[in-house]
Formats: C-alpha cells, sequence, structure tokens
C-alpha cells in the first residue's frame, strides 16, 4: 500500500511526481497546471496574483524569524516573484491543546511586525485547537492577493537560450539556521535565517527584460533551477566559483555533509533575466540590502534536455538533479 512520507514534502522530485499524478490529474485547470509560486489571475481590468502556503517548521522559534515571520514572508515572497505587490493576506492558525499562550502571543506579534515591514495586512483569519499530540505546537496557513506591476511579464514561456540567472543572495542561510536551531550544535559562527519579505526589493528592479522569477525555499538552488528548466524546456548551466555561499554555511555543510546546493532559503529570489541587461538588473539589485550579495551566477543553453549543470571548481561537469529525498524536513 502506498503511503506519504516525509520526502513527498521536500519540493523535489517525489512531491511534482505526487503533484502530478494526483493533485493536476484530479484538479488539474490551466490556473494550476501552471505550478506557479501563485496564480495569475483577472478582475475586470486589473491582473492578480494568489498565493497561498502552510507553513510547519521545527523548532518554532529560530536565529532570524520564527514561524509566524515565516508564514509572511513565505506568501508576500509567492507573490513577489510572480510579479506581483502583495496588499492582503488571510492568517489560519491550528493549534496543539496545552500550546503556550505567551508563545502564541509571541508568534502573533511577529506576524503583526512582518506585516508591518512589508506594508501588507492581516484581512481574514481563522483558528482552531486539536488535541495534544494531533499536531506539534502550532501549525500556519496564510494566503495572499497581490497587484501585478504593470512592467511585470513573468512567464516561463518567455525564457530563450542565452538569458542569464541571476541569485540575489548567499545560498542556504535558511536551512543551516534550522539545523543549528534544531540539534542544538555548538558552532561558533552565529547563522541567522535569511527570512525576509521580498517584495519591496523586487518593485526595485523589475522590468520586463525579467522573464522569470522563483524563490529558493524547499529543495533550495539546484531544485529550483531544474523547476525552472522544465518549465522552460531547456538547459540551464551555472559556474561553482560564482555562487555566493557564506564561509560558515559551507563550513556547515562539510562538517555535516550537506549541499548548500539543495538548502533551502527564505530571503533570496532566482532571476532569469535578458542578457543585454543582466548587467543592469545586477547593478539595481545590488543597491538594495536584499541583493547586496547577489551573482550573475549562469545561463540558459540551447539544448533542450531540461538538464541543470554546474560547472565545478575543477572545471568538470555535474549534473544537478532535483532532490530525491528530504535533507531537512519541516524546514518551512
Amino acid at each position: 500500500m502506498k503511503t506519504i512520507t516525509l520526502s513527498h514534502g521536500s519540493g523535489g522530485k517525489l512531491m511534482h511526481d505526487l503533484i502530478r499524478d494526483l493533485f493536476l490529474k484530479n484538479l488539474g485547470n490551466p490556473f494550476l497546471n501552471k505550478m506557479g509560486d501563485a496564480a495569475l489571475i483577472k478582475s475586470g481590468s486589473k491582473k492578480l496574483a494568489y498565493a497561498t502556503d502552510s507553513f510547519v517548521v521545527k523548532p518554532l522559534f529560530f536565529p532570524g524569524g520564527d514561524i509566524g515571520k515565516l508564514s509572511v514572508c513565505g506568501t508576500v515572497n509567492d507573490l513577489a516573484v510572480s510579479g506581483a505587490m502583495p496588499r492582503y493576506l488571510s492568517c489560519g492558525m491550528i493549534v496543539e491543546d496545552g500550546f503556550s499562550y505567551a508563545d502564541l502571543e509571541r508568534i502573533t506579534i511577529s506576524i503583526r511586525d512582518a506585516c508591518r515591514f512589508a506594508g501588507v495586512n492581516i484581512v481574514s483569519g481563522d483558528f482552531k485547537v486539536v488535541e495534544k499530540g494531533a499536531i506539534d505546537g502550532i501549525f500556519i496557513n496564510t494566503s495572499g492577493i497581490g497587484e501585478v506591476f504593470e512592467d511585470s511579464f513573468i512567464d516561463a514561456a518567455r525564457i530563450k537560450p542565452g538569458d542569464k540567472i541571476i541569485i540575489s543572495g548567499t545560498i542556504g542561510d535558511h536551512a543551516a539556521s534550522i539545523l543549528l536551531a534544531r540539534e542544538d550544535l555548538k558552532f561558533k559562527t552565529k547563522i541567522k535565517s535569511d527570512c525576509s519579505p521580498l517584495n519591496k526589493f523586487v518593485s526595485s528592479i523589475i522590468c520586463r527584460d525579467i522573464k522569470f522569477m522563483r524563490d529558493p525555499t524547499r529543495g533550495g538552488l539546484a531544485t529550483t533551477l531544474n523547476e525552472i528548466s522544465m518549465a522552460s524546456s531547456y538547459d540551464i548551466a551555472i559556474e561553482e566559483l560564482e555562487i555566493p555561499v557564506k564561509k560558515s554555511v559551507k563550513a556547515l555543510c562539510e562538517i555535516l555533509g550537506f549541499d548548500p546546493l539543495y538548502m533551502a532559503n527564505e530571503g533570496k529570489l532566482i532571476a532569469v533575466v535578458s542578457k543585454s541587461a543582466a548587467v543592469s538588473i545586477l547593478s539595481k539589485m545590488k543597491r538594495h540590502a536584499l541583493g547586496k550579495d547577489a551573482r550573475i551566477i549562469g545561463e540558459v543553453k540551447k539544448e533542450k534536455d531540461k538538464k541543470v549543470y554546474l560547472k565545478t571548481q575543477s572545471g568538470g561537469l555535474r549534473i544537478l538533479d532535483m532532490i530525491t529525498g528530504e535533507q531537512l524536513p519541516r524546514i518551512c
């Protein structure tokens, strides 16, 4: 008998197979079939984006954030990378019997502060309590609506050979922070999650030359690039030397056997941009606090094998497959 495992929630191959073989098979429609971070819909003359996300992170509090901040940033960022300015969020909480009132208040205040920083409001909500042991403390779902920027033309169909791949900053910070907090590891260097709302950053760079964007959360940079490759049908090649990784994150990964290319991020985006505008867009990114470490890391190739290649520091080539298992469950 088939069962659902933690790997089905990794954001990788097993999750994509599950979405295709179960959810799209039974629920598919022109909006859902695009498998975007948000659905682009029309309301009269306005073009809107709608997104939803659920958060089950463990531990609930970690350096750089908590489940409350994460629940706001996660949905805000899904709307932002879809080319929209987030406006309104809903928030649903499922809480375990016996959960600390003080922790619930702390999480609620964190949600409030994250909303204020991002410039959005919680306009609808729901609250449920379940028996002790039915869940692990608290789970949160947020959904959001945003208005698509006039200069936004985000569509994987616009990607073509020669387009450049930009990452907005260092990778793996969020997963490394969660790992240290979860295992209570005594690591000399403090690593903070990059959990941040990207909407104001996106509004400062958005233009027609940005073909596509996505935030590399579960499955990290490598898995997200595979998603882009599959959506566009083109191969993608990236340079290992150009990928920004903090020394502390790299050291932690080397000690524990993790690959930063597959580590989750919660405040970064990948942009596919026109070759002619890549340097200009990179310059705009670097002028914003969330893009100061941005790099051009590769390009779209003409081959249509739907593969992602990494040119290693030694000059070899490594195929980056979509993650199949789960490096670190309950990451967001």
